[in-house]
């Protein structure tokens, strides 16, 4: 699968709803990927074969679980550059983030700094925080264009000082695509002794990843946006950053011993794992990982954004029609979200589904706070593409969408 291009005619046939003989054409993969052949299969090989219960029971089902989660922890460390040791299974980035949210001992007057931008999973554990009175929350206003402001950036870590303890910024926005310079975030923050937590939903399943060459504290994402099942995210973090943190799931494999009198936590990834693991998702995951090794990183990233480059041609002389973010396609990643004057983007989004079997999100897309300061309230219409979208596909929903716009514009 490496070369100078993505071979997407081969991609394709490992995808079930690609395989059907008129498939419908998906750009919602910012918000879910579909899943090859290889992650279905593994899920339901964890259920057919080996259904046991990982580090607890010594039996063969329960080794082979056991052997499986820890080549899989080992093998997502690798695809990002870390420690298997700093790999925490989650339910997804969401709660990777909640578990950095709630696990560091806060202390009055410790500030926070995030985008004004941000997804709401890396906005709304901050808020909790802020309310319960134990932290301050506070924004750093983007460009006009919404790419990042460094200066504006640099400016709110000075005007805070000592007291800043956290950044919290995603590594792309899922709103619009626009990336944000995460190692020189990283600096600025470190030289105020704060931790730097890095929202990669949409950055580690397009990007080549390497936590070294970010040098941030924390990297959370989602294995749903990345070909794999959901119900499973990966929380990285520095070793010494993990070992601050209070595990928010306190219970079975956390502790080496608990009664009345004692309370002895497990060293390692599993003090932050509580209950029974989702060792499906895990299988799926190994799956999904291996999936992606195959690819050139960089070489999808450039696939994306030849694709968002021909979506942005073909919708940018639509009268009405607005791109949320730069004009470059180039700076929007895979990603064009739009706003319809005088269009409904739901409506939109169901006429291009029924119409031209083209799958779209419309809406806010966890980004609320965002359209409320613009006074957008209506939403916006988002396409994203991945590694098995063509051309052609992009080519379909610029058609479609512009007929579409047409006819609910009259």
């Amino acid at each position: 699968m490496r070369g100078d291009h993505l071979d997407t005619t081969t991609i394709r046939e490992d995808f079930p709803t690609l395989r059907e003989e008129n498939p419908l054409t998906y750009l919602d993969n910012a918000c879910v990927t579909l899943r090859p052949d290889s992650v279905i299969e593994a899920v339901s090989k964890y259920y057919s074969q080996s259904p046991g219960c990982g580090g607890r029971s010594p039996h063969r089902w329960g080794s082979a679980v056991t052997q499986m989660v820890m080549t899989t922890r080992r093998a997502v460390a690798d695809f990002i550059g870390g420690d298997r040791n700093e790999v925490i299974f989650t339910h997804n980035a969401t709660t990777a983030i909640n578990q950095v949210a709630h696990g560091i001992e806060w202390e009055k007057g410790d500030v926070i700094l995030t985008t004004d931008r941000e997804h709401n999973s890396n906005l709304v554990p901050w808020l909790q925080l802020e309310r319960r009175h134990r932290v301050d929350h506070r924004c750093v206003a983007s460009n006009p264009d919404n790419t990042f402001d460094l200066d504006a950036f640099e400016a709110a870590c000075a005007a805070v000082g000592d007291s800043l303890r956290l950044v919290a910024v995603p590594q792309i926005g899922n709103l619009d695509g626009v990336s944000v310079p995460i190692p020189e975030i990283c600096k600025i923050a470190h030289d105020y002794n704060a931790e730097v937590l890095v929202d990669g939903a949409q950055s580690v399943p397009h990007l080549p990843t390497d936590v070294a060459s970010l040098d941030c504290d924390y990297l959370a994402f989602s294995l749903h946006k990345m070909l794999g099942p959901s119900g499973m995210g990966v929380l990285w973090g520095r070793e010494e950053a993990l070992a601050n943190l209070e595990t928010i799931s306190g219970g079975g494999q956390t502790v080496t011993m608990a009664s009345e009198t004692t309370l002895d936590f497990t060293p390692g990834p599993e003090r932050l794992e509580g209950g029974l693991g989702n060792y499906a998702g895990i299988a799926g995951t190994a799956a999904a990982i291996e999936y992606l090794s195959r690819i050139d990183m960089a070489e999808l990233h450039a696939h994306e954004i030849r694709l968002n480059q021909i979506v942005t041609d073909g919708i940018s002389g639509i009268s009405g029609v607005d791109i949320i973010g730069p004009a470059d396609a180039a700076s929007r990643s895979g990603i064009t979200a739009v706003t319809v004057e005088g269009a409904d983007v739901h409506d939109l989004a169901i006429v291009l589904d029924e119409a031209g079997g083209v799958l779209v999100r419309s809406g806010f897309h966890c980004v609320n706070g965002w359209f409320q300061a613009q006074n957008l309230l209506g939403g916006s219409l988002r396409t994203s593409t991945y590694l098995y979208n063509t051309p052609e596909e992009c080519k379909n929903f610029v058609d479609i969408f512009t007929e579409a716009v047409d006819v609910l514009t009259k």
